[in-house]
């Protein structure tokens, strides 16, 4: 309950002034604020309390209009606008920007999101890292290593990198927001390097394979030989990551969008 009388009794008028076509709106964003959900925050160093709250509410309202999970453009605008309600400093990157996507307290972040049919809990796949359309890259396994060092030169371009991941849908949504430690992936530069020469696609497609001193795989760099030669990380072990927060929550309201 809200210790700001006046605040309630503003929005009781606005409430009470609107045509019912716009109660309709109001009662869909109200049904689902209600609807039984769980916000855990578990690591402070990056999110408080409150942003955590908000950032939370801000998922439940998209799906009081929507079945689809966050994308990342809707990632980067709810981060930025929860964290300036709760009075923390935040802001977009210039537009046009290769590096960095906002700023939060002057410190620059990438984003990224994983909403796929075959998640996997306890591996990220981020789909599209980056372009590698400049890189030198036919069919040579050497060149694999240039486009590694292109990788390693747009990590530098932001100072962390988080991850908003979709692990559960409808009729209970999961999300968790992840911060994929910088020095992991910079691990790329010792990588075991495979190209995949007997592909059709040109440039052939390859792989940076990162290994861990028990001989387990902590990642991979997937160099996509397609037409929008993106690099891809796939397998990252959650375990090597720090998970900042989790969102669940049951709407009773989306049976027909």
């Amino acid at each position: 309950m809200t210790d700001n009388p006046t605040r309630l009794e503003n929005i009781i008028k606005i409430i009470e002034s609107l045509p019912d076509h716009r109660l309709l709106w109001v009662e869909k964003v109200t049904d689902i604020l209600n609807c039984p959900h769980t916000f855990v925050l578990k690591d402070e160093t990056f999110m408080t309390e409150d942003w955590c709250l908000s950032f939370g509410d801000a998922l439940m309202i998209h799906h009081a209009f929507s079945n689809e999970p966050f994308t990342k453009d809707k990632f980067e605008h709810a981060l930025v606008n929860t964290a300036k309600m709760v009075k923390i400093e935040a802001d977009f990157a210039p537009r046009g920007n290769r590096g960095h996507d906002i700023e939060i307290d002057n410190i620059k972040y990438s984003l990224k999101t994983q909403a796929d049919k075959s998640i996997k809990k306890n591996l990220i796949w981020i789909s599209k890292y980056m372009e590698l359309g400049k890189g030198e890259w036919t069919d040579q396994p050497e060149q694999l290593k240039g486009l590694v060092q292109m990788f390693l030169d747009h990590l530098k371009e932001s100072s962390k990198i988080l991850t908003l991941r979709c692990l559960d849908k409808t009729p209970i949504w999961k999300y968790e927001l992840i911060e994929i430690p910088k020095e992991i992936l910079e691990r790329s530069k010792a990588g075991q390097f495979r190209m995949m020469t007997d592909s059709k696609q040109m440039p052939k497609p390859g792989y940076c394979t990162i290994i861990s001193s028990d001989g387990k795989i902590d990642f991979q760099l997937y160099f996509d030989g397609g037409t929008e030669r993106k690099l891809q990380v796939k397998g990252l072990r959650k375990s090597l990551c720090r998970i900042i927060a989790e969102w669940t929550f049951q709407p009773n309201v989306l049976e027909d969008n």
